[in-house]
């Protein structure tokens, strides 16, 4: 695959929204969960900022190989979002459940962890719709 400078300046577009709602994750982190540590703060910092780049770098094949259509952009990356969120939630449930249950009480509607997956969907969403608009669709 040759990285052409749109290329480029998509993922590039797409990790620093990926930067930015981490920065925001890492900043307000400490008012949902208290007990925070440092190491959880950065990785939530980096986690979406590794999101961004695997929406931005995904977001130039638009084509499924299997069923052979292309996949317009606003389903590919809630579902890399929901995709990449759920895998962290296998992950690190124990920390998702406190930052749930803190923030929605024990017995709340939103209380599963399992919530960060469509949170993974809209961030997903967000982070291609600002890719596409400030680098364009290839």
């Amino acid at each position: 695959m040759n990285i052409t400078p749109a290329i480029a300046k998509r993922i590039a577009i797409a990790k620093g929204v990926g930067f930015l709602i981490g920065l925001s994750g890492l900043l307000f982190l400490p008012y949902f969960l208290p007990d925070a540590d440092w190491m959880v703060r950065w990785g939530i910092l980096l986690w979406y900022t590794t999101l961004g780049g695997i929406v931005g770098i995904f977001g130039v094949s638009t084509r499924h190989p299997v069923l052979k259509i292309d996949l317009p952009w606003w389903f590919l990356a809630p579902f890399l979002g929901a995709w990449m969120n759920f895998v962290l939630t296998l992950f690190a449930y124990e920390m998702l459940a406190a930052v749930m249950v803190s923030t929605f009480g024990a017995d709340g509607f939103l209380s599963s962890p399992f919530w960060f997956a469509a949170e993974g969907a809209v961030v997903g969403l967000i982070i291609a719709f600002f890719a596409i608009r400030f680098s364009g669709d290839d």
